[in-house]
């Protein structure tokens, strides 16, 4: 056992949204969209060989129907521990909606909770007395090499979709008073939708930062957060910055609570592998300062090309809505990391090159992995 730890320097993370995952005969959301025998057959041969290609150690899954079935198929592709915390609402027999988030892992689940937010906060934030997470919160808690007992959050937050519903073919109104009526559901359907997205991200951040302070253990935060994290509605989940504390215990003790974006670490990361091999480089002399400038320009030239993927396209619009967000373990600027970042990969053939034999019953969005490298 102690053998097989010491080789483990290596650990992979991947959150995958399935996009309607549900084994015939059942239907998902609609009585007519059932995948065919053969349609099914082409998209669990999709996911695995994924699977066997990135050989991911933890996958936080989303939209999935059929659990069964996906822990079916991934105990055949060697993760023996699964979880889930729901389960879908099935109307009509057959029909399913409100898909459910899972996780699957090559190492130990040793605890499993669907995450409670705080019923006074939300109140005191405005938010009515019967607020729930659109989809529940997956909570488990892995044994991972080196690191121990890990918290690791699995979400699919809010989507865009207007909250609020009307007949886009209303008979009865004329053309322009259905157009209006339209825009004002997008309008304030769309805001609503916004808050209960940016509601769900801040009560789940405050039940993590309490379970951090109770446990101490590392965090990992992976899904689908239909939303950037840059545009104001869900980055206090990197808040990193307080106003009004002492400066000192906050550079002190704020890190520990705190999470990065993997790709903000692995940016870090790449920047600061190029200074090792430069500073290592005999080439120039130490007191030649137009080494300094060169070196200065290989970074920017360096974080130019690093350019973040898209994983989901709308028409001519793209954006990333996949994240997987790490707690200081993982952030190479952290005295008492454990690991940093050795890649990030976004899987994205079956949307910008796609085959149909091969991608057209796949999904909607890319596969975010990224690499998790033991310090030396």
């Amino acid at each position: 056992m102690q053998d097989d730890i010491v080789t483990n320097t290596e650990l992979k993370i991947a959150t995958f949204n399935l996009f309607n995952y549900l084994a015939p005969p059942n239907a998902y959301y609609d009585f007519e969209k059932i995948y065919t025998a053969q349609q099914w057959a082409r998209k669990q041969r999709w996911i695995i060989d994924y699977l066997t290609h990135h050989q991911p150690d933890i996958i936080g899954f989303q939209e999935v129907f059929s659990i069964d079935s996906l822990k079916e198929l991934v105990g055949g592709q060697g993760y023996n521990y699964f979880a889930v915390v729901d389960t879908p609402e099935v109307i009509d027999d057959f029909i399913y909606k409100r898909p459910v988030v899972a996780i699957a892992s090559k190492y130990p689940i040793i605890e499993v909770a669907a995450v409670e937010h705080d019923s006074d906060l939300a109140i005191e934030l405005g938010l009515s007395s019967d607020f729930t997470f659109s989809r529940k919160v997956l909570r488990a808690t892995l044994t991972l090499p080196h690191i121990g007992n890990t918290d690791c959050y699995v979400v699919h937050f809010k989507s865009k979709r207007p909250s609020i519903e009307v007949d886009e073919h209303n008979k009865e109104l004329t053309p322009e008073k259905n157009i209006i009526e339209i825009l004002k559901a997008n309008v304030a359907g769309g805001w609503g939708s916004t808050i209960q997205r940016g509601s769900e991200a801040t009560l789940l951040m405050i039940q993590m930062i309490a379970r951090r302070e109770a446990t101490k253990q590392p965090m990992v935060l992976m899904g689908d957060f239909n939303n950037e994290l840059s545009d104001g509605v869900l980055s206090h989940l990197l808040t990193s910055t307080l106003r009004f504390a002492p400066a000192f215990d906050a550079k002190t003790y704020l890190v520990k609570y705190c999470l990065n974006d993997s790709w903000d670490l692995y940016k870090k990361a790449e920047l600061n592998r190029i200074n090792a091999v430069n500073l290592n480089s005999t080439d120039t002399p130490d007191n030649d300062h137009s080494d300094c400038i060169v070196k200065s320009t290989e970074n920017v030239n360096v974080e130019a090309q690093l350019i973040r993927k898209p994983t989901h396209y709308y028409g001519a619009s793209s954006s990333v809505l996949d994240y997987i967000l790490l707690s200081c373990e993982f952030d190479t600027g952290y005295d008492d990391s454990f690991f940093e970042l050795s890649g990030y990969h976004t899987y994205d053939r079956h949307l910008i090159n796609p085959e149909y034999e091969r991608d057209d019953l796949t999904t909607d969005h890319g596969v975010v992995l990224v690499t998790l490298k033991l310090r030396s």
